[in-house]
């Protein structure tokens, strides 16, 4: 179940909506857009899921020889709990041992790891598949993006008074909005996956 990134009332303290005023429900659906479209644009997620869930993952293509043996490039994980299996025969799965995680102290530090280390191994050939199962995304969200949440959720509930994507003041007179907020970009662009964005 996705989450959003950032606190509701924080975003009714900067919008100036009250808990009470009937466009929180407006406000609520600004703040998880934003959420989602941060999801889109970076590529991965930041909610961690509540319980481990199985991925399968086709070693070609993401596997990385390392002077220290081959790393398996997964999906963000946020939690210590992590099983691996390897294809056998037919639909049989074997457990697999003595893999390391990678970044070494990711989760320690709040990120998520991101590879798998076979020390001074394989994970196999092209046509094998591996089998993790984890609680993915990270283990927090980090400061970055409950900002740009809020900012962009902020600017999505602004979206109603400017028709067109077109605003103005009488000091500023008209200005057509931007396409991308520069301020969200600055803080999410660190955490967007390559190939994204």
């Amino acid at each position: 179940m996705a989450e959003d990134y950032a606190d509701i009332a924080t975003l009714r303290l900067m919008t100036k909506v009250e808990e009470d005023d009937p466009r929180h429900v407006l406000l609520q659906r600004a703040l998880t857009s934003a959420s989602r479209s941060i999801d889109q644009t970076c590529g991965r997620r930041f909610w961690l899921d509540p319980e481990p869930v199985a991925r399968t993952y086709r070693l070609a293509g993401r596997t990385v020889s390392e002077p220290d043996g081959d790393v398996l490039l997964v999906d963000d994980i946020g939690g210590p709990d992590i099983t691996v299996r390897t294809a056998g025969s037919g639909d049989l799965w074997s457990p697999t041992t003595g893999h390391e995680t990678v970044p070494d102290n990711a989760l320690a530090v709040g990120r998520p790891v991101t590879g798998l280390l076979r020390p001074g191994g394989t994970w196999g050939h092209g046509r094998g598949r591996v089998q993790v199962t984890a609680r993915f995304g990270w283990p927090v969200v980090p400061d970055d993006i409950a900002q740009a949440a809020l900012i962009q959720a902020a600017r999505l509930w602004r979206r109603k008074d400017s028709p067109e994507g077109v605003t103005g003041s009488a000091e500023w007179g008209v200005v057509r909005l931007s396409r991308r907020d520069p301020d969200v970009w600055n803080l999410i662009e660190q955490y967007v996956l390559p190939g994204f964005g």
